[in-house]
C-alpha cells in the first residue's frame, strides 16, 4: 500500500476508497483556506503566546520554553516530545486562524456537546517538536477514533500499518492500543513476527493534512521543528468499536462506572445518529 497524496478529491470518493476501505491519504490542499497557513511559527508563538503552558512528561513549560527547546533539538538530544497543547482550554484566540471543521471529516458526531462532557478523544489538541522527537510507541487511538492531523510548520515522517498486521505489531497484553515495539530500533530475536510487518514510512509537510482511519497503527518522528494541529472523528462508520472501547477502559475503574459511561455514549451516538448521514 502506497500513501497517495491529492490535490483535489471528490467527498465520495474519499468515502469509498479510502475512509470505508481504511486506506489512510494526505491532503495537499484539505486547509487551503486556514489562515495559520504560513502564519503558525515559533517565533509567532513565542511574540504572542510565551507565557502559556502545558504539562510534558510532568513537568511544566511555558510556550517560550517549549518552542526555545524544540528549535535546540537534535537526533542525538531530542527535545521532550509529544508537546500538547489543548486547543480550546490554552489557546482559545486561534480557533479562528483553523477553522478545524475539515468538509473530509463531516459529519463529526464528537462535535456534539454531550462529548465534550465524556472527552472521549473531542479534544483539538496542538502538537510541538523538534528533530529526533518521535511519538514514545507504535499505538492505535483510544476509542477507534479517526485522527486527522495538518502540519503547519516543519515535515514530520509518519509511519504506518495496512490493517490486519496486528499479530505481527504485539500489542501490549495490559494495553492492547499500544504495541511493545519499538519500531525505530526493533529487536528482531525479542520480536520476530516484526520481521514480516509492512511498515509505510511518508512525510507530511506544511499545509498538509494526514488522514489516519480507525484501527490503523501509526506513530510519528519529527525531522525539523514542527507545528501540526489534530482532532478526531466519529460517525457510524466506527461507532461500533468506539463503544466497545467506552466499555473496556471505563470498566478498568469500575463495572457501575462502565454501565453508567457506556449509557451515557450510547444515548449521545444515537442522538447525533437522527442527524447524520452517516
Amino acid at each position: 500500500m502506497d500513501i497517495i497524496r491529492r490535490d483535489e478529491i471528490s467527498y465520495e470518493e474519499f468515502m469509498e476508497q479510502h475512509y470505508k476501505p481504511g486506506v489512510p491519504i494526505v491532503f495537499k490542499n484539505a486547509v487551503k483556506d486556514w489562515k495559520a497557513k504560513g502564519l503558525f511559527t515559533p517565533d509567532w508563538f513565542r511574540e504572542n503566546y510565551a507565557d502559556r503552558t502545558t504539562e510534558v512528561k510532568g513537568k511544566t513549560y511555558t510556550m517560550k520554553e517549549i518552542m526555545d527547546m524544540v528549535e535546540a533539538s537534535t537526533e542525538e538530544k531530542p527535545a521532550p516530545y509529544p508537546c500538547i497543547f489543548n486547543i480550546n482550554e490554552t489557546l482559545p484566540e486561534i480557533l479562528p486562524l483553523i477553522k478545524p471543521d475539515i468538509e473530509y471529516s463531516k459529519p463529526n458526531w464528537l462535535d456534539n456537546k454531550m462529548f465534550k462532557i465524556g472527552k472521549w478523544g473531542a479534544v483539538l489538541e496542538m502538537f510541538v517538536g523538534g528533530p529526533g522527537g518521535k511519538f514514545p510507541y507504535l499505538h492505535l487511538d483510544y476509542y477507534h477514533l479517526n485522527a486527522w492531523i495538518t502540519q503547519l510548520y516543519g515535515e514530520k515522517r509518519f509511519t504506518v500499518f495496512p490493517r490486519g498486521q496486528e499479530h505481527l505489531l504485539y500489542p501490549r497484553p495490559d494495553d492492547p492500543w499500544r504495541s511493545e515495539l519499538n519500531i525505530f530500533e526493533p529487536d528482531y530475536e525479542k520480536y520476530p513476527k516484526y520481521k514480516d510487518a509492512t511498515p509505510i514510512s511518508f512525510v507530511v509537510g506544511p499545509g498538509e493534512t494526514l488522514f489516519i482511519p480507525f484501527g490503523t497503527w501509526h506513530t510519528a518522528y519529527s525531522l525539523t521543528p514542527t507545528i501540526s494541529v489534530a482532532f478526531d472523528s466519529l460517525n457510524n462508520k466506527n461507532h461500533k468499536d468506539f463503544m466497545k472501547d467506552v466499555w473496556t477502559f471505563k470498566k478498568r475503574d469500575s463495572t457501575p462506572k462502565a454501565l453508567a459511561m457506556y449509557s451515557y455514549a450510547w444515548v449521545a451516538t444515537n442522538i447525533s445518529k437522527m442527524t447524520n448521514k452517516y
